[in-house]
């Protein structure tokens, strides 16, 4: 039964740029988040013109979600 092994990391085959500075970052600070799931959205650059930053779109969207009716939701089947 063969093992796995690390592939070794020597400074020949390092291409991270030297203008790369992680030493004051966090391992694993998203991880939690990450993990109960992402819903990303990307805006057409006329749509994104609009609008100044995140809050400003939510609070459009939240806008709308007020003005139209909510919709039935549906029953989820169980296996």
């Amino acid at each position: 039964m063969a093992t796995k092994r690390k592939p070794s990391r020597s400074s020949d085959t390092d291409d991270m740029r030297p203008e790369y500075d992680f030493s004051g970052g966090i391992r694993g600070k998203y991880a939690a988040r990450y993990r109960e799931g992402t819903n990303v959205v990307l805006l057409e650059p006329d749509v994104a013109a609009a609008f100044k930053d995140a809050a400003s779109v939510n609070k459009a969207l939240r806008a709308i979600l007020e003005a139209v009716p909510p919709r039935p939701t549906r029953k989820r089947h169980t296996a």
